[in-house]
């Protein structure tokens, strides 16, 4: 028997590319999951390591969750209806012709439409129930407050939580109706059961049936949506205010109360259709419905508004605007502001500020958005190194005493390695800064530097003097990217601490000894973190051992962000010492948009200023705030511990159910940390941007709108408001000076219009005391003087116009930029000492090209119209009081010199060494300005011909002949 065997067939090309194809497609499709994979986990990794695993696992249930129920809620009905409107169609129907070629070409998707439809529009309502879930998880787990609105007695816990949900799940739940009624129309007209033709509109019963039950069920949604419209009219604006005034409370709310019932009646109407079959009632009454929404929603609230409200605006709508007022207070916690009359003296006389002294020995004349360069130069030792562009205010007991002071920790500024910005330096050499600089703010050295207190690498200093100090900063605002750190006992360390070292050596290196960040020892996670950075130098390096932790996510800011992502995080993180660490200090805000009654602002344009003049913020428009965190962030090990400041905040307190054991009590906080904390800089600008308008009690003064302020503008910065700033000192009052933060009010105005003269002045105080885990009770405390109109006190901006018009002041001005020398001046401070305000300004000198270090020259005060300008604050202040202030500034025993020669910028004579008597010699000046003006046509002469050593001796000439103008002015002013 002979049996033959076929050949196989050989695959055809278009099927070898099919497999192909499907091969390429899997792989790509696991290769995008592993990616997926990679970040997913790393993120997990990273929240793992900081003990707060929960918080991401929370997000992702929940969004997971909802993602389902939004898909299911979206797919589920969609579905059912398109397989009732086909099922329920009827067999024997003549179609159009029309209708026959639709169908010839549906028929063949069919199946994939009714499949791929409910899945197409699942996935939409999935993804956008699930960036939802903080809405129903608030809704879930919040409480009552305890605090009634009066339009409808509803707790504002209401508002808070259960309102924002509510409207979405009606917005959801109407959304699904109404496609669920379009597509049973569109499926049910292609296959009949809709008939429309000949003037004649044909339904059959199961359609019927379907279409009049989901309208019904849509109007039922309609219903409870306009019930529920009647309590956002308390978060909606109307004239003036947020929140129902007398149109609103008599005339709208009252309205949609009748729309609501009206859309009831319509629904059942459509049920009974549904039984009955005849639309013409529904289909009458729906009419009725929309012309009822015009008449009752819109007519009847503008003719309410017109000719009843607008007529007699101040009375009807008294008891409203003072909803408004008490809400927005409320809900900005500015309820309790002190407010006392203020009957300010602009004249000045000796002995003025002698109650004063505790104040005035505490002005801080160090700015520290200006001294920023000089730190720089004398502090940064290496190109390597960083300080922020605008140092931190903090406090410190020194000796028992409180000291202001500027201070700033220096960081890594990998942009300066130059040829050295390889992947080994980047990431495993170059891994921290070192150590915190703090200097004096009420104080300057002889030449106008900074006083340190805490300075030098190694770090030596009052902070360093105490146990177990750690200067290394690991985790900083200017971090790098990643770092790469830790290796086995044993190992010689690779890390730069310190460019200074033992025996001669040019540096000191170390090994980071902390947890900060996720293990990567391994081959599994090597690989993850390749694929996370782009890097495969993570993979292949020898530098990436057993024992070594990868550190991201740096920034202070972010990593509190990260761990409460409900959170707002103020935008000045600042460092301080505690208990030996160096901590960055952040403050974390609740926030809502739905509190009643109270009026909404931009967050990013109330906290914008010349210090901050474009905050970028994720939820910008809010009408309730708490500072409900302090966060603090470990700068060494990136740990991150949260405390319920505000442990009454019923946001926090929501979140606290939904985050369990991630927010530790106030007890926990240490009695040095508690004296770090200060009052929050974002909070306090907000509430001054409120209190422009709400400083107000009473309804009738709110109407009238006759004394609204405003922040003003930095008079250095003419476009950007004035920040506030941070001030020990002692309000009308206060039996001490505290720790606290101001600003200054002048009237609301615009353009050539404004009227730069104070009428307000707010300060809160900002000390927490150092008792462990208690809150001073004058912690927050806001004050605020309400200037008598009768007397005009000068405004910043007033104050700053008057220093540089001055013609003594101007002169001396000039003389400090001869040369290659210009001026700047320092913030403006406004203190209430004296019965009056002082205003008091540092002006620095610097270069004006090269190496720029501004240096501390000159003090300029005022007082009412009084104005003076000398080498220190306690002269100034003198000088302004008739000789003796009665007070002293906290540099009263500098001796200013001249940084060139080192001699004082006194004159005194050559021979007895003693200043000379009162007086100028007109002589002298005449003398000492010719040979300024000659040494100058000296000294450019020399430049242009080339000739560097002319140059030289004429520059020595000039600077000779300033400096004896300057001691002609200061014997001028000591005779006068």
């Amino acid at each position: 028997m002979v049996t033959t065997t076929s050949a196989p067939t050989p695959a055809t090309p278009r099927t070898s590319r099919r497999i192909v194809a499907i091969t390429l497609a899997i792989i790509a499709a696991l290769v995008a999951a592993f990616f997926v994979f990679a970040s997913l986990y790393t993120e997990f990794l990273w929240f793992d390591q900081l003990d707060f695993a929960n918080v991401l696992t929370t997000q992702w249930l929940a969004a997971a969750t909802m993602f389902v129920v939004g898909f299911l809620g979206m797919a589920v009905p969609l579905f059912v209806v398109i397989q009732l409107a086909y099922r329920l169609r009827p067999v024997y129907v003549r179609l159009s012709s029309q209708l026959d070629r639709y169908q010839e070409v549906i028929e063949p998707l069919r199946r994939l439409a009714m499949w791929g439809m409910p899945i197409f529009f699942g996935l939409f309502a999935g993804f956008a129930a699930a960036g939802n879930w903080q809405t129903v998880l608030l809704w879930m787990n919040g409480s009552a407050t305890d605090t009634v609105e009066k339009a409808f007695g509803m707790d504002t816990g209401f508002y808070l939580f259960a309102m924002p949900f509510y409207s979405i799940l009606l917005a959801f739940v109407s959304a699904v109706l109404l496609l669920c009624l379009l597509v049973t129309a569109l499926v049910s007209y292609l296959y009949g059961s809709v008939q429309i033709g000949q003037r004649e509109l044909r339904i059959s019963k199961p359609a019927r049936i379907q279409l009049a039950v989901l309208a019904g069920l849509y109007l039922l949604v309609q219903a409870a949506s306009l019930w529920l419209d009647r309590y956002k009219t308390l978060v909606s604006e109307e004239d003036r205010i947020t929140g129902a005034a007398y149109t609103s409370v008599n005339a709208t709310i009252p309205g949609l109360a009748i729309l609501s019932i009206l859309a009831i009646i319509v629904a059942l109407l459509f049920f009974v259709t549904a039984v009955i079959g005849r639309w013409r009632f529904p289909l009458a009454a729906t009419a009725l419905l929309i012309v009822a929404s015009l008449v009752v929603g819109v007519g009847y609230p503008w003719v309410v508004d017109t000719f009843q409200v607008r007529p007699n605006q101040n009375s009807l709508q008294a008891e409203y605007y003072q909803r408004n007022i008490d809400g927005t207070k409320a809900a900005y916690d500015i309820a309790d502001l002190e407010t006392t009359s203020f009957e300010a003296v602009t004249d000045v006389e000796a002995g003025q500020l002698r109650e004063d002294a505790e104040t005035t020995a505490s002005i801080r004349i160090v700015d520290p958005g200006i001294i920023s360069p000089t730190v720089q130069q004398l502090q940064q030792y290496r190109g390597y190194y960083q300080f922020t562009d605008t140092l931190d205010v903090d406090r410190y007991e020194i000796d028992g005493v409180s000291q202001d002071t500027v201070a700033a920790v220096r960081e890594l500024n990998m942009n300066q390695l130059g040829d050295g910005n390889n992947w080994n330096n980047r990431t495993a050499v170059y891994t921290h800064g070192y150590g915190l600089v703090a200097a004096a703010g009420n104080q300057r050295t002889a030449d106008g530097e900074p006083v340190f207190l805490e300075s030098g690498i190694p770090s030596s200093g009052f902070l360093t003097d105490r146990e177990n100090f750690e200067p290394r900063v690991y985790f900083g605002e200017y971090s790098p990217e990643y770092s790469i750190v830790g290796a086995p006992e044993g190992t010689d360390p690779v890390e730069i601490d310190y460019p200074r070292g033992e025996d001669g050596a040019n540096e000191t290196k170390t090994t980071f000894s902390g947890d900060g960040g996720p293990r990567v020892g391994n081959t599994f996670n090597k690989l993850l973190y390749a694929l996370k950075f782009q890097e495969a130098e993570i993979l292949f390096s020898d530098l990436v051992n057993g024992e070594s932790q990868i550190l991201y996510d740096r920034d202070p800011a972010t990593r509190v962000q990260k761990v409460a992502p409900y959170l707002t995080v103020d935008s000045d993180p600042y460092p301080s010492v505690v208990d030996g660490r160096i901590v960055w200090i952040v403050d974390g805000y609740t926030t809502s948009a739905t509190y009643p009654y109270s009026t909404g602002v931009s967050l990013g344009e109330a906290i914008a200023d010349s210090n901050n003049p474009a905050p970028s913020l994720t939820f910008d428009d809010i009408n309730y705030i708490r500072n409900s965190v302090k966060a603090t962030v470990d700068a060494y090990d990136g740990s991150v511990t949260l405390y319920a400041w505000d442990d009454e905040d019923p946001i926090l307190k929501a979140w606290q159910k939904i985050y369990p054991a991630t927010v530790e009590p106030i007890s926990e906080m240490s009695g040095e940390l508690m004296s770090h904390v200060r009052y929050p800089t974002d909070l306090f600008k907000v509430q001054r941007n409120i209190l422009g308008v709400y400083h107000v009690d009473d309804a009738n003064s709110f109407a009238q709108q006759d004394n609204r302020w405003q922040t003003p503008n930095d008079p250095r910065n003419a476009e950007q408001l004035q920040p506030p700033y941070y001030l020990t000192m002692k309000m009308p009052g206060q039996e001490e000076a505290a720790f606290s933060m101001f600003s200054t009010f002048i009237p609301a105005s615009q353009g050539a219009a404004e009227r730069n003269v104070l009428m307000g002045y707010l300060a809160v105080d900002s000390d927490a005391g150092a008792e462990a885990g208690v809150k001073s009770d004058s912690y927050g405390k806001l004050r605020m003087l309400e200037i008598d109109t009768d007397t005009t006190v000068p405004g910043p901006g007033q104050v700053q116009n008057t220093f540089n018009s001055n013609a003594d002041i101007v002169r001396e001005l000039n003389l400090l930029q001869q040369g290659e020398s210009e001026v700047q001046y320092g913030n403006l401070l406004t203190l209430p000492v004296g019965g009056g305000f002082l205003y008091v300004q540092p002006v620095y000198v610097q270069s004006s090209s090269g190496t720029q270090l501004p240096l501390l020259r000159k003090v300029l005060v005022a007082f009412g119209d009084e104005v003076a300008f000398e080498d220190t604050l306690t002269d100034a202040l003198d000088a302004l009081f008739g000789g003796d202030a009665g007070a002293d500034g906290g540099d009263e025993e500098v001796d200013p010199v001249d940084p060139e020669t080192g001699e004082p910028t006194e004159p005194t004579d050559p021979d007895t060494g003693e200043t000379p008597g009162d007086g100028t010699d007109a002589d002298a000046w005449a003398t000492a300005l010719a040979d300024a003006q000659q040494a100058m046509m000296d000294r450019d002469a020399a430049l242009k011909a080339g000739d560097l050593t002319a140059f030289a001796e004429a520059d020595d000439r000039l600077t000779e002949a300033v400096n004896r103008l300057l001691e002609l002015e200061a014997q001028e002013t000591g005779g006068e």
